[in-house]
């Protein structure tokens, strides 16, 4: 009866609690129903009022769009053999955020990539700012992997392509090169840059916040490859004329020197060759120099192998007959003060024999006769004194004077070849003139489709008289005889230039050429030698020039499969 009371007394004191903690409940129910009602509220504020934001927020922390590089079009010989290719490299590249700052790791790296320590880690600090930079450019796929396979954090790769040029120094200065980002920098790569390096494309990738590839999502652009480009070029020819202008160079220790040679029947450069050259694939220490095609882009006095062309201007003026001869004696003589000098005392010659004999004062008597300008006109009108048109950056235009007044001096030199700058190319496409019946054809560097249409600048019956005059200047006899060719008829002209300096012209310094066209018969081959400052037991164009053509034309004419024309005198 006792413990009844206190239970009650109890009851009656604990009975206000349960009001209170039921309110309490009530409470944190209500705050906890508030609080997911936000949650509610925020997820679908988010997922529908700011999502498009949100979206484009996300997608520019993760999407990229990365470039597909194009593959840059192949440059080809006329018979498709490859001069310049590209071909798959990877360059490797890196965030320095997020390079590691191990030591070890470093070391690694740098050892993996064949660069110093310390440089590495040097450039590192360098771009410690930035986001970007490379580690090794155009890097082989092997090499490259071996890297990658590090797992070092902040290494990234990047496709490229890298030129190669399988012939190397033998086509170097007309087919060009391209930088390190595969941009033509010389020669026809820089020419036909446009053509040539295509239209890169364009892919969304997905990344990590480390710029790693995630996944590749859509394609935006595909990548248009480069055109490839066909030359006039034959390799077979090309070859060979580069190792014998070569080997001509050595032997002479001459300063350099150049070769073209045209199809006479096109104008179509089938070879043309430089000295000294380089070797495009391996660029290091290379001398600047060395990359200038001399045979489009400089220029030189021409000499002795002008005087054919200067003849064909005089004979079409008609006042010089076949049988006309011409008393070179004494073998010298002074015009405005300027003596003019044959080698020796050629006596009276005939107008074939001032081209044999080479004879500087046979062309001056001529020349003085007129009353017109009629030579240097003749020599624009075959190309001198304007560009090729090529195409080939930094082609020269070379020079004819054209003063108010002629002097009797300027129309003497002239007509045998100085006073005036060509390049090669410019020589070589002049005698097509010679040997296409007084119709001169423009030089073509890419392989033509049909033979283009001649521009007719010399009488026809005076371009094939001019012809037979040359076939005579090489013969067993004559001072051009090297230039013979077993088997066929050979019509040429010698030039020995003296080079000028800055105190005019050099005492022992000369330029040794030879201009030539193969077959007489039916001209097919017409190739320009010049030989720079040889320094041998000769310098004259009849014994150092002229053999190189003998033997460039022969072996090109029989690649060619051209028939022999001289059976009956080849012994």
């Amino acid at each position: 009866m006792s413990d009844t009371p206190r239970r009650a007394a109890s009851r009656r004191r604990s009975s206000p609690a349960a009001p209170m903690g039921q309110a309490r409940y009530r409470v944190m129910l209500g705050l906890v129903l508030i609080g997911l009602a936000l949650l509610a509220g925020r997820i679908v504020d988010l997922n529908v009022f700011d999502r498009t934001f949100l979206q484009g927020q996300g997608d520019a922390r993760t999407l990229r769009v990365d470039p597909i590089p194009a593959h840059r079009g192949m440059i080809t010989d006329r018979h498709g053999e490859p001069l310049a290719i590209s071909t798959p490299v990877v360059t490797l590249w890196a965030n320095p955020q997020d390079l590691p700052d191990d030591g070890i790791q470093r070391l690694r790296l740098a050892q993996a990539l064949g660069q110093d320590p310390d440089a590495l880690n040097a450039r590192i600090e360098r771009y410690a700012d930035h986001e970007f930079m490379y580690l090794q450019r155009r890097m082989t796929p092997v090499a490259a992997q071996e890297v990658l396979d590090l797992h070092i954090p902040g290494v990234h790769k990047r496709a490229e392509y890298k030129r190669y040029y399988p012939a190397g120094e033998v086509d170097a200065q007309l087919i060009g090169v391209t930088n390190i980002d595969d941009h033509g920098q010389e020669g026809l790569e820089l020419a036909y840059q446009s053509y040539l390096s295509g239209e890169p494309g364009q892919r969304r990738v997905l990344k990590d916040r480390r710029g790693r590839l995630v996944r590749d999502l859509e394609v935006l652009k595909e990548a248009e490859p480069g055109g490839d480009l066909t030359l006039a070029l034959d390799q077979r020819l090309q070859y060979m004329a580069y190792r014998e202008l070569k080997s001509a160079v050595e032997e002479n220790d001459a300063d350099g020197g150049v070769l073209v040679t045209l199809d006479a029947r096109t104008g179509e450069v089938l070879a043309m060759a430089n000295q000294p050259s380089y070797n495009p694939n391996n660029r290091a220490g290379l001398d600047p120099s060395g990359l200038r095609n001399r045979a489009i882009v400089d220029v030189f006095e021409p000499g002795s192998v002008m005087k054919p062309l200067a003849m064909s201007a005089l004979l079409e003026t008609g006042k010089f007959p076949p049988d006309t001869v011409v008393d070179t004696s004494p073998g010298w003589m002074v015009i405005d003060g300027y003596t003019i000098k044959d080698v020796i005392n050629h006596g009276k010659l005939t107008l074939a024999g001032i081209l044999e004999h080479s004879s500087n004062i046979g062309m001056s008597k001529l020349t003085l006769q007129l009353d017109e300008p009629v030579v240097p006109q003749r020599y624009r009108a075959l190309g001198f004194d304007s560009a090729p048109g090529t195409g080939f950056p930094g082609e020269a235009s070379g020079e004819v004077p054209s003063p108010r007044v002629w002097s009797s001096s300027q129309w003497a030199a002239l007509s045998y070849g100085y006073g005036l700058s060509v390049s090669a190319l410019q020589l070589a496409s002049a005698y097509t003139a010679i040997a296409n019946h007084g119709e001169r054809l423009p030089p073509s560097l890419l392989r033509l489709n049909r033979p283009p249409a001649g521009e007719p600048v010399i009488d026809p019956d005076v371009a094939d008289r001019v012809l037979d005059m040359m076939d005579q200047v090489v013969e067993p006899d004559t001072a051009s005889r090297r230039a013979e060719v077993p088997g066929y008829t050979v019509a040429g002209k010698t030039g020995t230039v003296r080079k000028s300096g800055d105190g005019g012209y050099e005492k022992n310094a000369y330029r040794a050429l030879f201009v030539g066209i193969a077959p007489v018969s039916d001209p097919r081959l017409i190739t320009v030698v010049m030989i720079d400052h040889p320094r041998g037991d000769s310098y004259y164009g009849g014994s150092v020039a002229a053999p190189v053509f003998s033997r460039v034309t022969g072996k090109a004419l029989r690649i060619l499969d051209v028939p022999p024309d001289n059976l009956g005198d080849d012994s």
